[in-house]
């Protein structure tokens, strides 16, 4: 099953091939495969947060901005030979956290009552 994310001014991206501290506005439509998706977390923004977008200019995330976490699979993973000199292997999967400002209109909501629906809750 897939989740489409539709672009929208008050949706933004955050995920592993980027910067640390970066986000990028949604400004196209994309869909995410779940049956690529281990966990999944859902949190909310309790306190203003500094972030920067491509071109470095700073923004702030506000408090109540809600977040939408997927951590992806194992076969999306970078693996790494070597870690700081020893033999082994690092695994870096591959993560993507959309980011809900206060302002965005519901696009949350349904994607959240959609991932919801397909949890078994015990």
């Amino acid at each position: 099953m897939f989740i489409k994310i539709n672009k929208n001014s008050g949706i933004y991206m955050e995920h592993n091939g980027l910067e640390k501290q970066r986000l990028i506005p949604v400004t196209s439509n994309f869909l995410i495969n779940l049956n690529h998706v281990t966990e999944v977390s859902f949190y909310s923004i309790k306190e203003a947060k500094k972030r920067y977008d491509l071109e470095n200019h700073e923004f702030t995330v506000q408090p109540h901005t809600r977040v939408i976490h997927l951590q992806m699979s194992y076969l999306h993973a970078t693996y790494k030979e070597t870690i700081h000199g020893n033999k082994g292997n690092l695994v870096d999967r591959g993560y993507f956290k959309l980011y809900f400002m206060p302002e965005e209109t519901g696009q949350y909501d349904a994607i959240r009552s959609q991932i919801d629906g397909l949890t078994l809750n015990l």
